[in-house]
């Protein structure tokens, strides 16, 4: 819908995963399956980390906020997406879309800060295991905690300050199926330069910054495991790495992809695809890829089945 000469569009129009009718209805089937796996895997995380003392430690208090993080990340934009997979109107409100598009950010950017704290907290382990317990003692790691939240906050306030003071007047469709700021950007006939130059800066170095940070950890932990004379623990050691390195991989190689490029390059099939690997895909296998494959976690999660008889003693 063209808006001629108007600078404000009451609503927007979200044109969506498919254009073909004939699929919405198997998309709505595949994603409320991904969503509730989400919702259940991280859900059961948030419960066990929580319940058990045991697990109040450095890595399981990272553990718990990713877990939380990826529940919301997903519930921002999955909801209205499977709402519109199903239903004829795909609208939603300039308010609405901005504020889908703050909590977004919100969450995108604390996943960044998550995975790179996570990764220093896996260096400290292996490299300095003497003295993991002085360095991430329980003040440092609320203190990075908060200083993620802290710093996503902000950024995601920069950035949706400055997206709604765009004015839209080339149409109200947005070519995805959330209120992405590289939608906003293509369908704008405000100067966007400032909001291209501000990603560039800010949001590159927010991204490049901590990848940066993740890289030399793994540099040094990978060091670290070659000296390792023993075969059996060189490969145990790394096993307790591998699984946030596929996370790590699959997390910044779509946010790279999807955001630091310019807009002219801007494609809609690929920015949706990317788009439903870091949102929805991503979330729902955190839990399953490293956070429930841990050993502790499987130990509390079979005494907490047995004690409600779902399964028999002695299972393992």
């Amino acid at each position: 819908m063209e808006w001629g000469n108007q600078t404000t569009v009451p609503e927007f129009i979200l044109l969506g995963l498919t254009e073909h009718v004939e699929l919405r209805s198997l998309l709505f089937v595949v994603f409320l399956i991904m969503y509730m796996m989400n919702l259940m895997g991280n859900g059961t995380m948030l419960s066990i980390i929580t319940s058990n003392s045991q697990l109040h430690t450095p890595m399981y208090l990272f553990l718990y906020n990713l877990s939380f993080v990826d529940m919301c990340f997903s519930s921002v934009t999955v909801p209205k997406m499977l709402s519109d997979l199903i239903s004829d109107s795909k609208t939603i409100s300039f308010s609405e879309c901005i504020a889908q598009l703050y909590f977004f950010i919100v969450f995108a950017c604390s996943e960044c800060m998550l995975l790179t704290i996570m990764a220093y907290d896996r260096y400290v382990a292996v490299c300095n295991p003497l003295h993991y317990i002085t360095i991430m003692n329980k003040k440092v790691c609320l203190s990075m905690s908060a200083l993620c939240w802290i710093i996503s906050f902000l950024h995601a306030l920069l950035h949706t300050l400055l997206a709604y003071r765009l004015s839209f007047c080339k149409s109200n469709q947005i070519q995805h199926y959330f209120c992405d700021l590289a939608a906003l950007l293509q369908i704008s006939c405000t100067d966007t330069s400032i909001n291209e130059l501000v990603i560039f800066t800010e949001a590159s170095l927010l991204a490049v910054l901590p990848f940066l940070i993740i890289l030399i950890s793994y540099i040094r932990i990978i060091t670290t495991i070659l000296k390792i004379k023993s075969t059996e623990r060189r490969w145990k050691t790394f096993s307790t790495c591998s699984s946030h390195l596929t996370v790590v991989t699959l997390f910044y190689g779509t946010i790279f992809f999807m955001y630091l490029r310019p807009s002219s390059s801007y494609s809609l099939a690929k920015d949706r695809i990317t788009g439903v690997v870091y949102n929805v895909l991503s979330p729902m296998l955190n839990p399953l890829i490293y956070s429930l494959r841990n050993r502790d976690v499987k130990r509390v999660l079979r005494r907490v089945l047995r004690e409600k008889n779902l399964i028999p003693e002695g299972k393992h």
